[in-house]
């Protein structure tokens, strides 16, 4: 899977091309998610989005789907791309998981704002709240959804300072989920890599 910064028709792989990329490399893009995955507590999944990780989404809308014609790739194109960090930010799918489906019904009543309480803060620098579902509204006046679209966007300072060393955590401060806690010294280098100085 070549990373080119831009995904286009034209450097996404064929439907044949991907089927045999796939079963030689799965395991090293399964690695790259868990590497970039983060549980908030015990409800709240984050997993980071790369480019490498939009495109193995978009490569397997298109096989699963079977969409080989032009207008369909750039739907899907159009639906993932926004995904990849653009070398200021991170960008995260924030899942709302409980097993128990009651129990998820009440969750996400008394979770509702909750993706605009998401944050991370870089080590010396205030707290960047998660710039949430730009596309569209995922919460009404009864519920939030279990699942969000959040976007960190960081400072010049900000991401130097990650690119120099320092720490980062990621938190919550919903009243009905506080939590942080400190990046993985492997994930932030993961991370790390998506920042531009």
């Amino acid at each position: 899977m070549q990373l080119t910064g831009n995904i286009t028709p034209d450097n996404l792989m064929s439907l044949e091309a991907y089927s045999k990329w796939r079963k030689a490399h799965k395991p090293d893009l399964l690695a790259h998610r868990k590497l970039r995955s983060v549980m908030l507590g015990e409800h709240v999944h984050l997993q980071f989005e790369s480019e490498m990780t939009v495109r193995y989404q978009i490569q397997e809308m298109l096989r699963i789907e079977k969409i080989f014609e032009q207008e369909g790739i750039e739907a899907e194109i159009s639906a993932y791309a926004p995904l990849v960090p653009d070398g200021s930010n991170w960008k995260a799918t924030m899942l709302i998981e409980y097993t128990d489906v009651n129990e998820r019904k009440r969750a996400l009543a008394k979770l509702i704002g909750i993706e605009d309480r998401m944050f991370v803060e870089v080590e010396g620098y205030a707290r960047v709240y998660a710039i949430a579902d730009e596309d569209l509204d995922r919460e009404t006046d009864e519920k939030t959804s279990a699942v969000h679209f959040v976007r960190f966007e960081l400072t010049p300072a900000m991401r130097a300072a990650v690119l120099a060393g320092a720490s980062v955590k990621i938190g919550c401060d919903h009243t009905q989920y506080p939590a942080h806690q400190d990046f993985t010294p492997e994930t932030l280098a993961s991370l790390a890599g998506d920042l531009k100085a």
